[in-house]
């Protein structure tokens, strides 16, 4: 850079200090007079004794002249008249490779309380999604080491998928198995409106040192205001992008897309947002595609992105699920009737879909995906008359093929959460099992 340049951009530098006054707080929002700032806008509310505290807010909506903002942390001690200063910009956090097996709050800071490490890049939270033109073809399977997936629901590099099921049905088993068997180059993990004791038990236990070593994990605890809770979906991924931009290829997994939404419908409420279907705001459903199309592919590299998605109920067509299905590529159903009966990983094959696995695995392990599904499916057709013995044997070729390879197939729906296979092992096991779908 010559001088020239950096005399305009010294001139160009705006030296003022914008504040305001805080004139209001009623629930989650704070109202004040000033500062000059727009939506989206991080700034610092003085607090304390000779204001030497700050709490972080975000500016989320306007009252007449007054300025409404949400608070990062909790909003104890501010009193009528605090300071709040603009920033004049969005939230920024600091990532690069040394953040790797490190694990960071919503806004990028260390949750062990060390301090950052030198050397990072700053990057926006919130960002575009990649031009749909600049987006290249997803093109090759990645390899996620579960045998189940692998095998008849092949997740394509770069696809976004969603994992749909009710509390306690073995979600955080599930992406921690991924996460440790992935072939990925680096693993996202996003933990939004978790609760605080399961984080540790996540990291610990499902993720293992092995996992947390290729990991970056973000956490927001069910604790935490709104705002940290959507802004550690945004920074998870920020840092997803920043390294598909390197040219990795990154495993993203947030834990749960649902709980993004109800912290958004807390802050569509609190700032006057009419409610919709189910009590969620408009907002809810355009902060959803905003946030999930930033995942996937661009011209350097790939973000391969599995959603979980809390089904209240087991209702699959509840307001969230159905908009974030309509949004991905591809969604696995956990069965809690399945979970029930020792199933592990509890996915249904039959209500699961990858919608890029035709386009990227060989005609052969295509039709030995279907030729098992059609073999589960018939047997659960007929399992009521299996049962209860009103079924014949010799009655029905298709049924009689379904009772003899239906242990067989139980066998190769289970794994143990330890157990890893290869891409190509998965697959040589379901032709082992059903041949090449001659």
């Amino acid at each position: 850079m010559n001088l020239a340049d950096l005399m305009e951009q010294i001139d160009q530098l705006d030296t003022f200090k914008r504040y305001g006054r805080v004139k209001r707080v009623v629930g989650l929002m704070i109202e004040s007079q000033g500062p000059e700032s727009s939506i989206g806008d991080l700034c610092y509310i003085h607090v304390g004794h000779k204001r030497k505290r700050i709490i972080m807010a975000e500016v989320v909506g306007f009252n007449d002249e007054n300025v409404i903002l949400m608070p990062y942390t909790t909003i104890n001690d501010i009193s009528p008249g605090s300071l709040v200063e603009a920033t004049s910009k969005p939230l920024e956090i600091k990532v690069g490779t040394q953040l790797i097996g490190s694990v960071i709050d919503s806004i990028g800071q260390p949750l062990d309380g060390s301090p950052l490490p030198k050397g990072l890049s700053t990057v926006p939270t919130e960002q575009a999604p990649p031009n749909p033109l600049q987006r290249p073809p997803i093109s090759a399977p990645i390899d996620v080491g579960v045998r189940m997936i692998d095998s008849l629901l092949t997740v394509g590099t770069g696809q976004r998928v969603g994992i749909f099921a009710g509390s306690g049905v073995g979600k955080s088993t599930l992406l921690g198995m991924i996460a440790r068997n992935t072939t990925a180059d680096l693993n996202v993990i996003a933990l939004i409106g978790e609760r605080g004791r399961e984080v540790r038990e996540f990291i610990e236990k499902d993720l293992g040192p092995e996992g947390l070593s290729r990991s970056i994990v973000i956490v927001a605890t069910s604790d935490q205001p709104a705002l940290m809770r959507i802004k550690g979906a945004f920074t998870a991924t920020a840092i997803a992008e920043y390294f598909r931009d390197k040219g990795l290829n990154v495993m993203m997994m947030m834990d749960s897309v649902t709980r993004v939404a109800m912290a958004q419908r807390e802050v569509g409420l609190a700032i006057g947002e009419p409610p919709t279907t189910k009590g969620y705001t408009p907002s809810v459903f355009a902060i959803l595609p905003k946030l999930l199309e930033r995942t996937g592919t661009n011209e350097q590299g790939s973000i391969t992105a599995i959603y979980t998605v809390l089904v209240d109920g087991d209702d699959m067509n509840e307001p969230i699920a159905d908009t974030v299905r309509g949004i991905l590529d591809g969604h696995f159903v956990l069965d809690r009737a399945l979970a029930n009966k020792g199933q592990y990983p509890a996915v249904n094959v039959l209500k699961s879909v990858s919608r890029v696995m035709n386009n990227i695995v060989e005609t052969s392990h295509v039709k030995a995906a279907e030729k098992l599904r059609e073999v589960l499916s018939t047997y659960m057709n007929a399992e009521d008359l299996i049962n209860i013995g009103a079924y014949k044997k010799g009655s029905s070729m298709e049924i009689d093929e379904a009772i003899r390879l239906y242990p067989s197939i139980i066998s190769f729906l289970k794994q143990g959460t330890h157990e890893k296979l290869s891409f190509q092992e998965s697959i040589q096991q379901l032709y082992n099992l059903v041949g090449k779908g001659e």
